[in-house]
């Protein structure tokens, strides 16, 4: 069992930026497996938008590439994901995730393509208004 625990959340402006943070109860565990990013917009299914391998590799969803950013600080064993130049359209919880299988495609995982449930944070909000 890992848990995830996600901040950073909260209200901008769009062209705004703001910096999600997400810590796991194992802080080994990104050197191991995939973690990333989901969102889920109010009346919408949720997205996968960002994934980082425990090499550093990363892969964005078309609607963040870009403006968006995946990073690990090893030292402090924290996940990030930079948000810059927020849109309307990217209000939504944000949800830190971790893949339970090693050497996932970054892609597919994304697109909740593997059988096994990933852990999730309990979620941050994002309102991106003017």
């Amino acid at each position: 069992q890992v848990d995830l625990v996600e901040s950073g959340g909260g209200s901008v402006q769009p062209g705004g930026s703001l910096r999600l943070s997400c810590t796991a109860s194992d802080d080994t565990y990104s050197s191991q497996y995939t973690m990333g990013w989901f969102r889920q917009a109010p009346g919408k299914k949720r997205e996968g938008i960002a994934a980082l391998d425990p090499d550093t590799s990363w892969f964005y969803a078309q609607s963040v590439k870009g403006r968006f950013t995946i990073s690990r600080d090893n030292i402090k064993k924290i996940l990030y994901l930079q948000l810059d130049n927020l849109k309307l359209e990217d209000t939504a919880v944000y949800y830190c995730a971790a893949a339970r299988r090693r050497g996932v495609s970054k892609r597919l995982w994304l697109e909740g393509q593997y059988s096994e449930p990933n852990y999730w944070g309990q979620g941050t909000q994002v309102i991106v208004s003017s």
